[in-house]
């Protein structure tokens, strides 16, 4: 029979071992039919580990969330109390969110958490922070003049704890459109009531009037009754009818009656 060859037995055996080492070449690599190239196989994806909260990751996420709901601008530095402990739970992913605030931001607070180890809550305190809000702030460096412009370059910048000086005005704010309400030493911190909007409109003025609606449009001369800065409403006395009426400022000594 022509199993008993001793050639078709050898033969057989050389193809199994081809058979085997093709196999074992295919599982190692294969080759792009386009580019002609050997693809080595993906590397294995990286294994999440589960570990404690740290110290570090709590502070950075409940000082982003005192800050973002106070809305402060500059350095918010938070304490955590002394012997603040983790969760003794492991996890991948922690967060943290914030359910209850004080009316005000200070230096002192308390607010209650929740903290969630891979979406599931593990934790609910309340915590008393000790905080400082660092930001720059306007310090006169010359005499300033009542009424006169406000103009940075008579002006420098320190920084200092808004906690403990919340009156300052924070050096991103200021513009040619206010004024020194009053007259300011050199070397003082400068505060809201030092400033104010630059007035467009002043009483006793005559302005101009616009109203209008649709492709209709009427204009008129007014007396102002007040002083009234961009987007101030107004109040006016028409000279001819003595009628009053307010209106919007617009720009400088002009107003517009909004229907």
């Amino acid at each position: 029979m022509i199993l008993r060859s001793p050639h078709f037995l050898l033969g057989t055996a050389a193809v199994g071992a081809l058979w085997q080492a093709l196999c074992v070449g295919f599982a190692v690599e294969t080759t792009s039919p386009s580019a002609g190239r050997t693809v080595s196989p993906a590397a294995p994806a990286a294994v999440e580990t589960v570990a404690p909260l740290s110290r570090e990751q709590f502070l950075r996420d409940l000082t982003q969330g005192v800050a973002t709901h106070f809305n402060l601008e500059g350095d918010l530095q938070v304490e955590l109390p002394r012997g603040w402990m983790p969760p003794p739970q492991l996890a991948t992913h922690w967060s943290l969110e914030l359910t209850e605030y004080p009316s005000l931001a200070s230096s002192a607070m308390m607010v209650r958490c929740c903290i969630y180890g891979d979406g599931q809550s593990v934790a609910v305190s309340s915590l008393i922070l000790r905080a400082t809000h660092n930001q720059e702030v306007w310090v006169a460096r010359q005499p300033l003049t009542a009424g006169s412009s406000f103009d940075p370059r008579g002006l420098d910048v320190r920084r200092v704890d808004m906690f403990r000086e919340r009156d300052c005005l924070p050096a991103s704010v200021g513009d040619k459109n206010f004024l020194y309400t009053r007259s300011i030493p050199a070397g003082r911190l400068l505060s809201w009531r030092d400033l104010a909007r630059r007035p467009l409109v002043r009483k006793g003025d005559l302005v101009d009037v616009s109203a209008g609606e649709g492709q209709l449009l009427v204009t008129l001369k007014a007396l102002a009754l007040e002083n009234g800065a961009q987007g101030d409403v107004v109040s006016l006395r028409n000279p001819e009818s003595r009628k009053d009426f307010v209106a919007v400022v617009t720009h400088e000594n002009h107003v517009q009656v909004r229907f």
